[in-house]
C-alpha cells in the first residue's frame, strides 16, 4: 500500500459519543478463525485500546466497542483484504443518502468519505493489518453507532412536546451484526423504520423536487368567495395546474372549465388537508395550495422525526388517537376496522401525548369534577345560585383542601354522557361519550378540558365487547341508561397509543397535512432548524439541522 495514502487514513476522526447506557461485556468469540472469517485482517486489542484511549470515548461507548469486537473475535467488520467490504459501501451510500434527504450535517464527515472513496477507488490488497486500517475500521464502527442513534432513534428530546410514548428502543450492536451478517442485505428491509415512515420520506423527496422548480406562484381567490362546479376564471386555471403540479394525474391542463374531474380533486384535497369535502373551491383550500413548499418540507422532517420515536406496534388490536386530525382508529394488526371523529383538549387544556392499556369500560359513569374545574367554574356558580348543584344534577360528596368535591351523577346531561373507556393514567385523560353531539360537525374540534370525547361510543364499546358474549347490543343500551355505575373489564386490555402527528399518509396512500393546533411542530422546529422562527422558517434554502 502507498505511504500517502497510509498517512492519510491514519488522521483521526472526532465522532459524538453513543447514549450512555449499562452495557452488559460480551465474551470473544473464539469459533471465528481466519479460515471461516469474511476477512484475514485482524485488529490487536491494544491497537483498539489507544484508539479508545485517543479519542477518549466514555464508559458505554467504549464498551459498545469492546463488546462488537470482542463478538467477532477481532476481526475487521469493515475492511477485507481488498479493500471496502461491501456491507461497508452499503453503509457509505446510506450514511451519505441521509446526510442529503434529511439535510443532517451533524452526520456529514467529509474526511471519513474521502478515506473511504480513496479506498474503493484504490487497486489496492492488504496482506496484514496496520495502525491506519485497524484505526480506520474502529472509525467506522463508531460512525455506525452514531448514525443508528441519529437517523432511527431521533436528534430531538421527546420531552420537548411533551410526548409521553416510549421511545423506540434499539441494539445498534445488534443492528451492525445483521448488516455484517449478509452481503446481500437490503436496506428496506434492514432499516428499524416503520412503512409510514417510508412512505412519508418519498413524499419528502417529492417535495425536493418540488422545490427545485421554485415556490409556488400564489393564486388569488379573487372576487368571488368559492367556485363550484361549472364556473371558470384565473383561479380555477391556477388551482388545476397546482393540482397536476402535485402529481394529479387524471386533470387535463388544456380544460379552462371547472369539471367533474377538477372537483373531485379538489374534495380529495380537502380531505387530504383535514377539511368538509364540498368539491367548491373556497378559502380554506386556497390558504393550503399556498403554503410555501418550504414549509411544507420542514412539517415533513418534523413528523419523520416524530416517527423515528414511535414504538413497534404491537400484534392484534390497538387503538390510535391522531389529536391534529380530530379522529380514532382502531387497528386489527395493519388493518383499520372502527374509525370516528373525536374533540380533544383546547390549546389551553393540551390533551397529553402517551399510550397505555384500556383496561375497562364503565356504563352510566358518574363524573368527578377536577378540582380546577371546581374552582374556576362550579364553585363561582355556585355561589351565585344555591340550587346550581342540583340543577346539574350535582352532589357534593366531601372537601378537599378548602374545595367541595363535587361529582355528576348518571344521566343524559352528564358531562361524561352514558360511557367511559378507561386506560389507567397519571394524566386522568380518558375516552368518553359526550351529550353536546353538536361539537362533531365541527372541522377543528379542539373544544375539551383535555379528555377525548367520542361520536361513536356505543359502536366502540359494541366492538371492544364482542368478545365477551353477555353484552349484547340491547345489554349495553340498557347499562347506558342505568342510575348507577356499572364497571366492565376487558378480559385482554387494549393498547392505546394517543399520538401528535400533522404530516401522514393515509390507507389510500395519500399525504395528509393536519393544522399545528398545539404548536408542537414549532416547538420542534427550534430544536431542528437554524433559522426557525414563528410559523417555521423564512429562509429560501432547505434548513439544517442543528448538531447536537
Amino acid at each position: 500500500m502507498k505511504k500517502w495514502l497510509l498517512l492519510f487514513l491514519i488522521v483521526p476522526i472526532a465522532f459524538i459519543a453513543c447514549n450512555r447506557k449499562k452495557i452488559h461485556k460480551v465474551e470473544r468469540d473464539i469459533t471465528i478463525t481466519p479460515k471461516n472469517a469474511v476477512t484475514r485482517l485482524e485488529l490487536d486489542s491494544m491497537q483498539m485500546e489507544r484508539y479508545i484511549s485517543g479519542q477518549q470515548l466514555g464508559d458505554s461507548a467504549a464498551q459498545y466497542l469492546r463488546n462488537f469486537y470482542n463478538s467477532r473475535n477481532f476481526q475487521f467488520a469493515w475492511v477485507g483484504e481488498k479493500g471496502l467490504t461491501e456491507q461497508a459501501r452499503v453503509f457509505y451510500t446510506l450514511n451519505k443518502d441521509y446526510v442529503t434527504d434529511f439535510q443532517d450535517s451533524s452526520l456529514l464527515d467529509s474526511g471519513l468519505y474521502q478515506k473511504m472513496e480513496l479506498l474503493m477507488k484504490q487497486d489496492t490488497i492488504f496482506k496484514k493489518a496496520d495502525s491506519s486500517l485497524a484505526n480506520l475500521d474502529l472509525q467506522l464502527t463508531r460512525h455506525f453507532f452514531n448514525y443508528v442513534a441519529n437517523a432511527y432513534a431521533g436528534k430531538v428530546d421527546p420531552e420537548v412536546i411533551q410526548w409521553h410514548i416510549p421511545r423506540k428502543k434499539l441494539n445498534a450492536t445488534l443492528l451492525l451484526d445483521s448488516l455484517m451478517a449478509n452481503k446481500n442485505t437490503k436496506i428496506d428491509d434492514w432499516e428499524p423504520v416503520n412503512q409510514q415512515y417510508k412512505l412519508l420520506k418519498k413524499e419528502l423527496l417529492r417535495y425536493y423536487t418540488f422545490q427545485k422548480s421554485g415556490e409556488w406562484e400564489k393564486i388569488s381567490l379573487g372576487k368571488q368567495k368559492r367556485y363550484q362546479q361549472g364556473d371558470t376564471g384565473l383561479t380555477v386555471s391556477m388551482v388545476r395546474q397546482r393540482f397536476i403540479a402535485l402529481g394529479d394525474t387524471l386533470l387535463s391542463d388544456t380544460l379552462p372549465e371547472f369539471d367533474l374531474a377538477l372537483k373531485t380533486a379538489v374534495k380529495q384535497a380537502q380531505q387530504q388537508f383535514g377539511y368538509r369535502a364540498t368539491g367548491n373551491i373556497d378559502a380554506s383550500l386556497i390558504k393550503e395550495l399556498n403554503v410555501p413548499v418550504q414549509q411544507r418540507i420542514e412539517k415533513l422532517l418534523i413528523n419523520l422525526e416524530r416517527m423515528r420515536w414511535m414504538p413497534a406496534m404491537p400484534a392484534g388490536r390497538r387503538i390510535l388517537v391522531n389529536i391534529p386530525d380530530y379522529q380514532l382508529h382502531v387497528f386489527e394488526d395493519k388493518e383499520i376496522t372502527l374509525s370516528m371523529g373525536i374533540v380533544v383538549g383546547k390549546a389551553a387544556n393540551k390533551t397529553v401525548i402517551f399510550s397505555n392499556k384500556l383496561r375497562n369500560i364503565v356504563f352510566s359513569p358518574y363524573w368527578n369534577v377536577p378540582a380546577s374545574i371546581v374552582k374556576a367554574e362550579v364553585l363561582p356558580a355556585m355561589k351565585r345560585n344555591r340550587n346550581y348543584l342540583s340543577s346539574k344534577n350535582m352532589e357534593q360528596t366531601g372537601t378537599s383542601n378548602g374545595l367541595p368535591q363535587v361529582r355528576q351523577k348518571p344521566g343524559d346531561n352528564n358531562s361524561l354522557g352514558r360511557v367511559k373507556f378507561l386506560f389507567p393514567n397519571s394524566y386522568d385523560i380518558y375516552f368518553h361519550d359526550t351529550p353536546a353531539k353538536s361539537l362533531f360537525a365541527e372541522e377543528k374540534r379542539a373544544f375539551s378540558h383535555g379528555c377525548i370525547r367520542l361520536s361513536q361510543p356505543v359502536k366502540l364499546a359494541e366492538y371492544l365487547l364482542e368478545d365477551q358474549k353477555q353484552w349484547t347490543p340491547a345489554q349495553i343500551t340498557k347499562a347506558m341508561k342505568s342510575t348507577k355505575e356499572i364497571w366492565v373489564g376487558m378480559k385482554k386490555p387494549v393498547p392505546v397509543f394517543i399520538t401528535y402527528f400533522t404530516a401522514w399518509i393515509d390507507r389510500h396512500g395519500r399525504l395528509n397535512f393536519r393544522d399545528d393546533i398545539y404548536g408542537h411542530d414549532q416547538k420542534m422546529a427550534e430544536q431542528m432548524f437554524l433559522s426557525s422562527v414563528k410559523g417555521l422558517t423564512k429562509a429560501p434554502a432547505i434548513a439544517q439541522l442543528k448538531s447536537k
